[in-house]
């Protein structure tokens, strides 16, 4: 049966609008939400050292709206550098696990491992070993961001259409060319996936390091101190610019995604 001009023209606009929709329903419940945590914090009158209000908090932050940018510059330096050596060391190690089942089996237990153990717990040893500030940060920023894409490598490179590796065969192109090809454009999807996962986890980790491993930069090393001070509003400005900081990360990964991956069924 065909369908009508109108019909067709109607339905082509209804993914614009929809995106509208979603939007104005993000900007809805973020209001909500703020509105609330304001609501609460002045309702019961909480003391600053526990929570903060959203406009205290907004108003902190304007007071020395430079220290903060400088820290959440440095925390987004540390994020980056962090998650592109867990990109690049899971990525190796990745292919060669999905080369090799036997050998993702004998992984799984120090994959496991890393992902299930507490930070704190070995944040003393990291330092013991690659000094204070930058480098343990860097260490534990990938360190603990390194099991999510390995995940998506192994799982993304096995996810190549059979129908194209039989075609591939056909024409007896080598294993680079069937990598570069096929293989690893079937993991970049897997790998977008793991990276909105490890925006939070990795600026979590950074955050905890730079307070933790003796940085003299950081938004957590600014919190570090605003703990020892009893600075309950420079703490939670510190929160507060991590989390815009990691909503910006996780915008950025999408846009890329967007602009990598515009040939796939998912962008489209």
């Amino acid at each position: 049966m065909t369908t009508p001009p109108g019909a067709r023209r109607a339905g082509s606009r209804w993914p614009l609008a929809w995106r509208s929709s979603a939007t104005l329903w993000v900007i809805v419940g973020a209001v909500a939400l703020i509105a609330t945590w304001e609501a609460i914090v002045r309702g019961f009158d909480v003391a600053p050292r526990k929570i903060l209000a959203p406009s205290q908090i907004v108003a902190t932050f304007f007071d020395d709206p430079g220290l903060y940018l400088g820290e959440a510059w440095s925390t987004a330096q540390h994020l980056t550098i962090g998650l592109a050596i867990a990109l690049v060391v899971a990525s190796l190690l990745g292919a060669v696990l999905a080369t090799f089942r036997p050998l993702e089996f004998a992984a799984q237990p120090l994959l496991v491992l890393i992902m299930v153990t507490p930070w704190v717990a070995y944040i003393t040893s990291i330092v013991l070993v690659f000094g204070l500030g930058r480098p343990s940060i860097l260490f534990l920023t990938a360190f603990v961001t390194v099991p999510a894409f390995v995940y998506a490598t192994v799982g993304g490179l096995r996810s190549a259409d059979p129908a194209a590796r039989e075609l591939f065969a056909s024409i007896d192109a080598n294993r680079w060319e069937v990598f570069w090809r096929l293989r690893l454009p079937s993991a970049m999807p897997s790998l977008f996936t793991a990276a909105r996962f490890n925006v939070g986890l990795g600026l979590g980790a950074a955050y905890f390091a730079e307070g933790g491993a003796g940085g003299q930069d950081g938004l957590g090393n600014l919190g570090r101190r605003a703990i020892g001070a009893n600075d309950g509003e420079a703490l939670w400005t510190t929160i507060l610019c991590a989390a815009v900081l990691g909503l910006v990360a996780q915008l950025v990964v999408v846009a890329l995604e967007r602009w990598l991956l515009r040939w796939h069924q998912s962008q489209r």
